[in-house]
């Protein structure tokens, strides 16, 4: 057998590129805790509301919750809760990203640091603490609408209110904005010093660097971030429960009202059945926006 032949039979004999050996086992060992914790608390009680939305509140197998909920109020609930997300994640996504802008090229870095800190304590602040924030800031009798009567501006004037939708959008801000500056910035940042000399050596002035190379490449990330906002808003529950005092009609608070009880009895399976069509839409949104990441990231380096 010559040389040639032998290295052949070594190289035929070598283990193939992803099959599992003792090194990759070793690998995936430490990994075995976080896999059963996805199972036990994640997979699992997912797996539990997709089969008994198809059944009726009685146990027995049925379709009436899944038809149930495309009348009305759970229809209108869906209406909603999708309008809500759409708006909220409109009027954050612009500013947030023009903060974003801001802060990555015009901040120091430890201005940044400052900045990336604080955006990410706001944005997991939600429920009765910030509602509470807001009702004694900008309710009827809040301090912050007491100081601007006195400004002349009475923000009660005309039809605002802080408990009906516009309100929800207002107070959704307060978490929504931060939120876009954490997922944004890395974009932002992902644009190099390089491209921007290199286009202001061949003659294009900065309005059309940004016009041409900057917004192209920033657009999947805004599209991604946007989505993002989308599924935070849709999906909020804490917040929403503690301002609209159910007079405004939610996919996530019809859910909590089923399945605890407090509004209509035995109606559980309602609820999961009102769980998966959220959990439909909300994939509807991430999807996209994992996909559009990935191919973001590839685009910037």
């Amino acid at each position: 057998m010559t040389s040639t032949t032998q290295d052949r039979v070594v190289i035929k004999g070598a283990p193939l590129r992803g099959t599992l050996d003792r090194q990759n086992l070793g690998v995936l060992v430490p990994l075995l805790p976080i896999v059963l914790f996805l199972g036990f608390f994640f997979f699992f009680p997912m797996a539990v509301v997709f089969v008994d939305s198809f059944k009726s509140n009685e146990g027995n197998w049925s379709m009436i919750n899944m038809v149930t909920i495309f009348h009305d109020p759970y229809r209108m609930a869906f209406i909603n809760s999708i309008k809500l997300g759409l708006v909220s994640a409109i009027t954050a996504s612009i500013p947030g990203a023009l903060f974003a802008y801001v802060i990555e090229t015009k901040g120091s870095q430890s201005l940044r640091r400052i900045v990336s800190s604080l955006s990410g304590v706001l944005a997991n602040t939600g429920g009765v603490p910030l509602a509470f924030m807001f009702v004694a800031a900008f309710g009827a009798e809040g301090s912050a609408v007491m100081i601007l009567k006195k400004l002349g501006w009475d923000l009660y004037a005309g039809n605002f209110s802080l408990f009906s939708f516009t309100g929800i959008v207002v107070v959704y801000l307060y978490f929504q904005i931060p939120l876009m500056i954490i997922v944004f910035s890395p974009a932002i940042h992902g644009i190099r010093k390089e491209w921007r000399d290199a286009s202001q050596n061949l003659g294009a002035t900065p309005l059309q660097f940004w016009r041409f190379i900057g917004l192209p490449l920033l657009l999947p990330s805004f599209a991604a971030s946007f989505l993002l906002l989308f599924a935070s808003a849709f999906a909020a529950y804490a917040t929403a429960r503690a301002m609209t005092v159910g007079n405004i009609a939610l996919v996530p608070l019809q859910i909590g009202n089923l399945v605890d009880g407090n509004v209509s009895i035995n109606q559980a399976n309602a609820g999961k059945a009102l769980a998966v069509g959220m959990v439909v839409i909300s994939a509807i949104a991430m999807i996209p926006y994992l996909i559009i990441q990935r191919r973001a990231r590839r685009w910037q380096t």
